[in-house]
């Protein structure tokens, strides 16, 4: 499989000290790259640099072999590319319609080609009823599978979800993930998800990383890495004995 990202010797640190350190990291094109372990671990801080909102203090980083090593400017194609979902979800003024259409509008679509992608979505998260209410008296678990349905209408080729279903209950969950396997496996998208939830990396993953203290411990198809573990803080990490 074709690598999208390929990193090497990234090095990121804050206030003197390294809080990530990577000696190298291919991400599959088109498959779902789970990102686990402890906080403090450099999850989010790896996601934030390959999403150019980071730069980092060292090394390479090729996005589709062009070196983006210092950042993506407000604009650039590559930054039109991607998209990223946090863990809390910022809802705009306007109604669930327009929240969803914003960033197709931004693009110059045309009217009729938003309305079909925007009602597209809707169908998918289960949503279509309430497409014209205020967003902001929708409910946390609709928010963030609204913002999740925001990022994917324009059918990025690189998804970043930091955490996109904790603290939601079950039923928004289903639908969040539902959503995640209907971009890869319609859109090509390729996702890159931090998690703290074993369950749903075995559950969506193709490959998963195992991160501690800023370093990459273990990288492998979810059947290497879950199933036969080569290194034991991975055993240890995935059985929940590990103390840290």
């Amino acid at each position: 499989m074709e690598s999208i990202f390929k990193i090497n010797n990234l090095m990121k640190q804050f206030k003197g000290k390294t809080v990530l350190s990577i000696d190298e990291l291919n991400i599959q094109r088109g498959a779902v790259t789970a990102i686990i372990g402890p906080s403090g671990a450099g999850k989010s801080t790896l996601l934030s640099i390959l999403n150019g909102l980071t730069t980092p203090d060292g090394g390479k980083i090729l996005f589709e072999d062009q070196d983006i090593s210092g950042g993506i400017k407000h604009g650039d194609y590559n930054r039109r590319s991607m998209a990223m979902v946090f863990q809390n979800a910022v809802m705009f003024q306007g109604t669930v319609f327009e929240n969803i259409a914003y960033g197709l509008k931004l693009r110059g679509m045309p009217e009729h080609e938003v309305k079909v992608r925007v009602n597209e979505v809707l169908e998918l998260i289960g949503l279509k009823e309430i497409a014209y209410q205020k967003a902001e008296t929708i409910s946390g678990g609709e928010a963030q599978r609204i913002a999740l349905a925001r990022a994917m209408v324009f059918k990025p080729k690189v998804l970043f979800l930091d955490e996109p279903t904790a603290n939601l209950d079950p039923a928004n969950v289903t639908q969040i993930e539902k959503l995640i396997v209907h971009a890869k496996e319609h859109y090509g998208t390729t996702v890159i998800l931090v998690t703290h939830n074993m369950f749903q990396a075995k559950r969506l993953a193709n490959y998963t990383v195992f991160m501690m203290n800023g370093s990459i411990v273990e990288y492998g198809s979810n059947e290497e890495v879950f199933a036969n573990p080569s290194n034991e803080k991975t055993k240890l990490f995935i059985s929940g004995e590990m103390i840290y």
